[in-house]
């Protein structure tokens, strides 16, 4: 067996599938989905129910051992899972269903890295504007040995280049995850709007969206998950490291894309432009929230080489990947649309990036003040 490829990979796929066709008798398995404590790691455990439930109401709370997901300590172990959100599941089938879950403390407060609490309130206290998020996330797949899937063992693949969206044996590392991932996101419901190979050998992007407030969040937190099954059914690993090789390679964001109805609006653009000055005096606050180490992932990334601004300075400019917040040159010829916040990482946690986003663009300074004193029990500090 190679030691680029897991082992649970090499079983006997035939076998299995001899087991996964028997009849449930009427049962159902639901599998609860959760971040762990790490921020950016996913979790799951599956449970029987009697009948396949018809909303995410009918999925009742659960609980598990956050001691061991670095979430709780030995003597006080017990969390919540709070069933949100309800996807089909792509590897087991209908009427099997796939749950993301909220994760409260004891107290039944939000465990730290439950963002989403936050951003739900967020996201309500401005639906009025309708904000949409479309998210491109990067990512690196890698052998189980931890070096990028079909790299050479010694030395380099040849210079960037040919792998943007390449085509071909050597150039296309990796593309039938890329396409099982794709269609599992489709039969599970995932808002997934497409994939394209990225510019370092053996690293994709998949974009999910557009979604309107706390959805985006759901559908790429998911989508994560899906992808992580699908590598472990082929053998590699998919990481979110914003920068997995040092050196002349380019690393990995998350791309994020933001409007309302007046930036969609005939004559939006002024609006974009507005909020890109929101953006600029809060530059040091998005960076904090742009990985789930207050930034830090992200410098390694944000050097101003390869496709990306300077961590220390706001930029913006029209069709320019070199800045923090870009115009599509679509978005400017057509005079509205979204801008592209290209600050995140790819191992940003969406809820936290989204709330930023939402809080500084389209709160008033003193509601903010307001917002933020409800949220003290989950500051995104």
């Amino acid at each position: 067996m190679s030691s680029s490829m897991s082992a649970s990979s090499q079983l006997n796929k035939t076998v299995r599938s001899h087991y996964l066709s028997l009849p449930q008798g009427g049962l159902c398995q639901v599998t609860y989905v959760w971040i762990d404590g790490s921020g950016e790691g996913l979790r799951s455990k599956t449970r029987t129910m009697e009948s396949e439930p018809s909303g995410i109401e009918d999925i009742p709370e659960w609980i598990f051992d956050g001691s061991s997901t670095s979430q709780a300590r030995d003597t006080n172990s017990d969390m919540f899972l709070i069933p949100v959100h309800m996807f089909r599941d792509p590897f087991i089938l209908d009427p099997n269903k796939l749950v993301l879950c909220e994760v409260l403390k004891y107290d039944r407060q939000p465990a730290d890295t439950n963002h989403r609490h936050a951003c739900k309130k967020i996201m309500e206290k401005v639906k009025d504007f309708h904000p949409w998020f479309g998210i491109e996330q990067e990512y690196t797949l890698l052998g189980a040995d931890g070096h990028p899937y079909a790299w050479p063992s010694k030395g380099f693949p040849k210079p960037q280049g040919p792998y943007y969206c390449g085509v071909g044996a050597d150039r296309a590392f990796g593309r039938d995850i890329v396409e099982c991932h794709y269609k599992a996101c489709m039969y599970a419901g995932i808002k997934i709007s497409g994939s394209n190979a990225e510019v370092m050998p053996a690293q994709w992007e998949f974009q999910v969206g557009p979604c309107e407030g706390i959805e985006t969040g759901d559908h790429l937190w998911m989508a994560r998950f899906l992808l992580h099954r699908v590598c472990e059914d082929f053998g590699v690993i998919a990481t979110l490291d914003p920068k997995p090789m040092a050196g002349n390679w380019n690393g990995a964001g998350c791309h994020t894309n933001f409007s309302t109805d007046a930036t969609r609006a005939e004559g939006g653009l002024e609006h974009i432009e507005k909020t890109i000055e929101k953006l600029r005096p809060s530059h040091a606050e998005h960076i904090r929230l742009s990985d789930p180490h207050g930034g830090q992932d992200n410098q390694r990334r944000l050097t101003g080489l390869h496709e990306t601004s300077s961590i220390h300075e706001f930029s913006a400019a029209v069709a320019n990947r070199a800045v923090s917040v870009r115009i599509p040159r679509q978005v400017a010829q057509d005079k509205r649309g979204y801008l592209e916040d290209r600050r995140p990482a790819a191992n940003c946690d969406p809820y936290a990036v989204t709330t930023a986003i939402a809080r500084t663009c389209l709160l008033e300074e003193e509601e903010e003040g307001d917002i933020l004193s409800d949220l003290e029990i989950n500051e995104l500090e």
